[in-house]
This record gives C-alpha cells, sequence and structure tokens, in this order.
C-alpha cells in the first residue's frame, strides 16, 4: 500500500537522527540526547516539502541557540539514497527538506499500482471498531440531526475500514421504554378519533402530535376495522404498538437505504430487557457496592466516577430507566460482543450524558476511555439567504424525507460532511442543487468527468494511455504538476487522520483541494502536446487523479460520473 508521504518522512527522521549522531561524534554537538520532534508539511511548498523543528525542541538538551544546533545538523545530513536533494535553515531554526524529482514520480506510480486500494493502510491494525449512529427513535421521522448524523457516522466508518479498522455499523432500535409507552398512547388517541371524534377523545399532552401517528392509526383501522373499540386500553395500545412500530422500523430502514446507508446491525433495546441484559447490569453494579435504595427507587453511585449526580437505574415502580438500559448496552458491546473501541454519534443537547455513561463503563470492570462519543452540532438550513425553519409539506420539522425531496442524496451526504462534527452546519439549498463549480460536489464529480472526457477524446485520436518509465514521470516538473502531485499523496495520511480525529470533513475537504488543483493543472499544462514522453506522463497523472477522486467519492457514497 502506497504511502509516500510516510515514506518521506521516515527517510527524514533517519536522516535528522542520523546527522545529530554525526554532529555529536566530531564534536559539533556536545553529548546529548534528542527529544521528540516533529515532521509537518509547510502550508507553503517555497519553504520545503517537509520542516523539521528538532533543532528548536533540542535547544535545552544541547545548551545552544537553535540556529546553531540546526547549522550543524544540516552540515551532517547526508541525501544519498533518498527522495531529498537538499534542506535549508529557515527562521529561528527550523531545517526544511527538499524533494526531488523520483518522490513525485514514485508518488504518481504507487496512485496507478494501487488503483481502487490507493488510500488504503493498515494503521488501525485491525482493530475491532463499532460505530453507532441515527439510532433515531422509531416512534417518528427522522429529522435534520439524524440527516447530519447518518451522513457523518457512515463516512467516517468508511474512513476506518480504509485506515485498517475491522468496522461494524449499527442501529440502536429504542423499542422500550418510555417514549413507546407514549408511542402507544397517541396511536390510541388518534385511532379512538377516527371513531369518535377529535373533540370526543382527549390527546396525551405529552403525546407525538406528528402526522405520521394519524397515518398508523388510520392504516390500522383501514385494516382491521373498529375491532379495538370493546377492548381494555392496555391491549388496545399494545396492537397498536405492534402494528405500527415494525412499519416505522421498516420505513426507518428504507429511507436509511436511499440516503445510501446500510447497517450491519440493528440491534433492539427490548432484547436487552427480554434477555435480562439489564437487570444484570444493575446487578454487577449492586455486587460492587455501587448502589443504594432510596424512596422505592435503585439508585447508582454515579459521582463516583465522573457523574455530577447519582442515577436512578430502577424507578420505584420496579421499571428500569433509559440510563440502566444504556450501561446493559454498552455492556454488551464492549464484554459480549467484544469490541475494542465503541463510537457513537450523538446531538450535541446528549453532553450530559456523556460523563455518567463513560463512567459507568468504569465502574462495571470496562474501560471508559474505549468509548467515544462525537457530539454533532445542529444543521441551519438556509434558502435565499434566510434560516428555512418549517416545512413546507407538514408545517413542522424537515424530516429527512423532506430534504431528499427537493436534494439529491449526494449533494445532501458531502454538504453533511463539509465541517467537523463539533461545528454548527448552514446548509445552503440553494447550492446544493446547482449544477455550477459553485456547488463543491458538483465541482469535485466535474474534475473527474473532465479526466474521463481528456482520455475519451484522446482516444478517438488514436491515443491511450501507456505504461510509463520513472524518467518519464520524472518530466513532471512545472509547479501546476508538483502541487497536484504532492496533494495526491497526502491521500493515505489524510484518511488517517479522518479515522483518528472521528472527522470526515477532512475527506471532502482533500478531495476539493485535488480537484481545484486539477483544474489549475488543465488550464496551464497541454496534455496533448508535441513530446510523446511528456504527454504519456501527464497521462499518467490525470489517471492518478481519477482513482484519488474516484476512491474518495467512493468511500463518501457518491458517483464518479464519466461525463457531465
Amino acid at each position: 500500500m502506497t504511502n509516500l508521504v510516510q515514506s518521506a518522512e521516515t527517510q527524514i527522521k533517519t536522516m535528522v537522527e542520523g546527522a545529530f549522531a554525526a554532529a555529536m561524534e566530531k564534536g559539533a554537538l556536545p553529548q546529548g540526547e534528542l527529544p521528540a520532534y516533529a515532521v509537518e508539511i509547510p502550508a507553503d511548498p517555497n519553504h520545503g516539502d517537509f520542516a523539521v523543528n528538532a533543532a528548536m525542541v533540542s535547544a535545552r538538551a544541547f545548551r545552544l541557540p537553535p540556529r546553531k544546533i540546526a547549522e550543524a545538523v544540516a552540515g551532517n545530513i547526508s541525501f544519498e539514497g533518498t527522495y531529498f536533494e537538499r534542506c535549508e535553515i529557515a527562521g529561528p531554526g527550523f531545517i526544511n527538506f527538499f524533494l526531488g524529482k523520483g518522490w513525485f514520480a514514485d508518488a504518481v506510480a504507487g496512485v496507478l499500482a494501487d488503483g481502487d486500494s490507493y488510500g488504503r493502510s493498515d494503521f488501525g491494525k485491525g482493530e475491532k471498531v463499532m460505530v453507532e449512529f441515527v439510532s433515531a427513535n422509531p416512534t417518528g421521522p427522522m429529522h435534520m440531526g439524524n440527516a447530519r448524523g447518518g451522513a457523518i457516522g457512515d463516512c467516517l466508518a468508511s474512513a476506518l475500514d480504509f485506515a485498517g479498522y475491522e468496522v461494524c455499523r449499527e442501529f440502536y432500535v429504542n423499542d422500550a421504554g418510555n417514549q413507546i409507552a407514549k408511542f402507544g398512547k397517541s396511536l390510541e388517541a388518534r385511532y379512538l378519533q377516527l371513531y369518535k371524534g377529535e373533540d370526543a377523545v382527549e390527546f396525551p399532552e405529552d403525546g407525538y402530535h406528528g402526522d405520521d401517528i394519524k397515518e398508523r392509526a388510520k392504516e390500522y383501522a383501514d385494516l382491521h376495522g373498529d375491532n379495538l373499540l370493546e377492548v381494555s386500553s392496555e391491549e388496545r395500545q399494545q396492537a397498536l404498538i405492534d402494528y405500527a412500530l415494525p412499519r416505522n422500523v421498516d420505513k426507518l430502514k428504507s429511507d436509511l437505504e436511499k440516503y445510501h446507508i446500510y447497517y450491519d446491525v440493528w440491534f433492539k433495546e427490548s432484547t436487552l430487557h427480554a434477555s435480562g441484559a439489564v437487570q444484570a447490569a444493575v446487578d454487577l453494579l449492586a455486587s460492587k457496592g455501587l448502589t443504594y435504595e432510596k424512596d422505592g427507587a435503585i439508585w447508582y453511585k454515579a459521582t463516583e466516577f465522573g457523574g455530577e449526580k447519582d442515577e436512578v437505574l430502577v424507578r420505584a415502580n420496579g421499571f428500569p430507566t433509559y440510563f440502566a438500559a444504556d450501561i446493559a448496552y454498552h455492556y454488551n458491546k464492549f464484554a459480549v460482543r467484544g469490541f475494542d473501541r465503541v463510537i457513537n454519534i450523538w446531538g450535541a443537547d446528549h453532553h450530559g450524558h456523556v460523563a455518567r455513561l463513560k463512567g459507568a463503563m468504569d465502574a462495571i470492570g470496562l474501560d471508559g476511555s474505549k468509548l467515544d462519543i462525537v457530539l454533532m452540532q445542529l444543521v441551519r438550513l438556509t434558502k435565499n439567504g434566510e434560516v428555512v425553519k418549517m416545512s413546507k409539506r407538514t408545517g413542522k420539522a424537515i424530516t429527512l424525507t423532506d430534504l431528499l425531496e427537493d436534494v439529491p442524496v449526494e449533494a445532501a451526504r458531502f454538504f453533511f460532511n463539509m465541517r467537523e462534527p463539533n461545528s454548527t452546519l448552514d446548509f445552503d439549498l440553494d447550492l446544493a442543487v446547482q449544477e455550477t463549480s459553485q456547488n463543491p460536489v458538483y465541482y469535485v464529480q466535474y474534475a473527474h468527468a473532465r479526466i474521463c472526457s481528456i482520455l475519451k477524446n484522446l482516444a478517438a485520436e488514436g491515443i491511450s494511455p501507456r505504461s510509463v518509465t520513472k524518467e518519464e514521470l520524472a518530466l513532471l516538473t512545472t509547479p501546476e504538476e508538483t502541487a497536484l502531485i504532492r496533494r495526491v499523496a497526502q491521500l493515505p495520511n489524510e484518511i488517517i487522520s479522518a479515522a483518528k480525529n472521528y472527522d470526515p470533513a477532512r475527506l471532502t475537504h482533500f478531495v476539493i483541494d485535488v480537484a481545484t488543483l486539477f483544474h489549475k493543472f488543465y488550464n496551464a499544462c497541454r496534455v496533448k502536446g508535441e513530446d510523446e514522453a511528456l504527454m504519456q506522463a501527464r497521462l499518467s497523472l490525470c489517471l492518478a487523479v481519477r482513482t484519488t477522486l474516484k476512491n474518495v467519492l467512493a468511500l463518501l457514497k457518491i458517483s464518479a460520473p464519466e461525463s457531465m
């Protein structure tokens, strides 16, 4: 698996550490131990392809000014057998390294050799990771937060997979507890109103007021008539829940599949209660002396594990709380199914739940640090420069279904991943449907289509890409060519960073950069020219860029069109 950036960084560390040793041996530096230092990529390539701060961080260890240390090191660096041709000392003591033509040639060749696998790495070493995301309440439709969480969670899972982790996508179905009881009461009221009139049947004040509840109640009535009018309220509610809940879950599945999201596991909360797992979690905490009774309820000593206050696990009526089920669920993830790391994508309004759940993992003998919560900020939809608050169809909050009626799925997935999760996202509905270079997803897809067009036009003239030599690839020396190659070569590290930092926005930023640099290359460099070797080298670069764009778009589950 090609990672030319990593290869170059490894060479730099070998050169720098060898130069420090040589300088100490010659007496140019006193004996000392080199502290940890950074190898970075400068924003401006005029400052080198890589910069090292080793001289600056070692000033105390060697009791010398950083600049003097840098001079001693630079004077002892050997570039033989490396990708680098020279280094320079800059500012207070940075050592800047400049790549030779061989690196750029190998970078292009590496992309072509890896093909569809370009960008993959073994960074994750097969660590078993679960990403749980969306997990929308099955009592109603998905909202904008779920839409953003779906795009972030699915693309993060793709990045983790490409970075060498074993990944499982999971949806947690909250099919037990208070919300289901409220769901049943809401369905019952709407069902009875069909036969007795809305004025005759009071709707629960805390019930679900959406039109979807009315629709499910009417569906049941259309199928089964008034057969529930004479039964007990409990039996009526259960019958309506048994009818409506599976259909709501199926609707969640179909809506998410339209959104290009497919889960490995749909995990039902009810199975935790039915199997006794929730009670077992309570009993485990009790066995560790971490529970007590008060006012007839069982409490967990959450304050001993980072919580702001102690938490109820089992109510006085004997029913466990959602928190108790959540502890059991996460125990199942770690202890039963053996995930090494669990990542939950939550809305920012759940921030108060983070510390107490991680603390509960520590309390039951697991490692709370292996549970990571990505808190996702709100989405603001804008149209004509103004914030959109209402759905034109229902008069209520805009749902995922509403959004996808107006915005292409691929644009939605791309836009939701254009900001890091912890930033509020402004989603421009007008921009998302534009077929212009102002629309970033269109802009990136157009770069891919443009490359396909170049190849097609040349094929019509009888010109096809052929295998090129390293010497031919070394002809790619213009600033536009080297800038493009330099950015393309960073894909494996960008994917690793997206996986490590739980930030798939790095991928959209990266692919926009590559498209921008390709368009600059296209405008500055003729692919078809008098020099056949240079033409073939540029064709190879086009193919490498096409592969890079296609692979990133595939991670985002966005198509790479051949014509537009």
